[in-house]
């Protein structure tokens, strides 16, 4: 990832952890004012009207109904995960296996065996 580009994020989520880490990405110029901060590439939810309207509120560049649309797209760095924790460990390894940078609100997984597998995609 070039320096003078911002991280390019695709947000899975938008309940109070999307809102939350949407916040965030918003605030890194006031922390770090020599970073170039963050690119709210797409945002996904399953609910069509939802998506619209966080994609909007928040400045993402698009939305989705289906984070497999994130994980393929080329113009994402991180994928983003404040989903449901059941929903976690299979978005991790698919955006690992994809070659994505991985962000993922806790916990990894339901289970210790899930977190380790996560943790074994990854590496």
């Amino acid at each position: 990832m070039p320096s003078n580009r911002g991280l390019r994020v695709g947000l899975v989520g938008t309940g109070f952890m999307g809102r939350t880490h949407s916040n965030a990405y918003h605030q890194v110029r006031r922390f770090f004012p020599e970073e170039a901060g963050a690119e709210l590439v797409a945002v996904c939810s399953r609910d069509e009207a939802k998506a619209r309207d966080f994609a909007a509120q928040w400045g993402f560049g698009s939305h989705v109904t289906d984070w497999r649309k994130l994980v393929e797209r080329d113009d994402i760095d991180l994928i983003d995960i404040a989903s449901p924790n059941d929903t976690h460990a299979e978005i991790a390894m698919a955006a690992a296996k994809a070659g994505k940078m991985v962000a993922c609100e806790k916990p990894l997984g339901t289970t210790l065996a899930e977190a380790r597998r996560m943790v074994e995609v990854v590496e």
